[in-house]
């Protein structure tokens, strides 16, 4: 290991971007460090992973308890079914939330992956980011999200929330149509002296948010695990080179 305070040190430069070779091919005191932190990122994501795990669940059994209690009974109020939608509107902020640190981890141990990992195991192909080392180090001096939250709340919409906020909307308009069949239904959506058409505006322009939220295109910042390639790329590879041997 070279002086750190050297001014002529340059991580990119092919010896230094083919550390993985070295910690692979002799013990090395940065390869011990690197492991364990290696582990310790692993860790980290798992937790987080959890803790997104929990908000969901949370919002399921709040969604559930309230779809149980609005058809139990005809005289309970539509409007209930509007307050799930509001709390598992709050559910999916905390769960967006998590998300972005949640990322901030996960982006770490790709780097590793994708850098050391990779490298050590097939050193005939070059890194995927020639400074990743420096881009890593300034990460761990000033840790900092690597999401916006706009992303963060499409990637939860598509994911999970967008599915359990349908079901919310499509059982508050069943709740007031079919549960109210003589009257008009824009009437029955009414709250107090809320007016149903003013209602159903709201619930219409609060949908149309979602999904200009979660359907827009944008630049993804989030680093992917399953975004490039297509399904057996893998297995196609092997029996590829198994027909080959033979």
């Amino acid at each position: 290991m070279g002086d750190s305070n050297d001014d002529t040190h340059d991580p990119t430069t092919p010896e230094q971007r083919e550390i993985g070779r070295e910690m692979v091919d002799e013990s090395t005191g940065l390869g011990s460090v690197m492991a364990h932190a290696y582990r310790g990122e692993l860790g980290r994501v798992d937790t987080w992973r959890q803790r997104l795990d929990q908000t969901t669940t949370w919002a399921v059994t709040v969604m559930a308890a309230i779809l149980t209690w609005a058809f139990s009974s005809p005289d309970n109020p539509h409007y209930i079914l509007l307050i799930g939608i509001v709390v598992v509107t709050v559910f999916l902020h905390i769960e967006a939330r998590r998300y972005r640190d949640y990322d901030v981890f996960r982006a770490r141990v790709r780097m590793l992956q994708e850098n050391l990992l990779a490298t050590a195991l097939d050193p005939s192909r070059d890194v995927e980011r020639t400074d990743w080392r420096v881009e890593l180090s300034q990460d761990y001096r000033e840790p900092t999200v690597k999401v916006s939250m706009q992303e963060a709340l499409a990637n939860r919409l598509q994911s999970v929330y967008l599915a359990l906020l349908s079901v919310l909307l499509v059982a508050w308009v069943f709740r007031v149509t079919a549960f109210a069949a003589r009257e008009d239904w824009i009437e029955t959506a009414a709250i107090a002296r809320i007016e149903g058409l003013v209602v159903v505006a709201v619930v219409v322009a609060f949908y149309v948010a979602l999904l200009a939220i979660a359907l827009w295109p944008r630049e993804r910042q989030a680093k992917g695990e399953f975004r490039k390639g297509k399904e057996g790329d893998w297995k196609d590879s092997d029996a590829k080179d198994e027909s080959r041997n033979r």
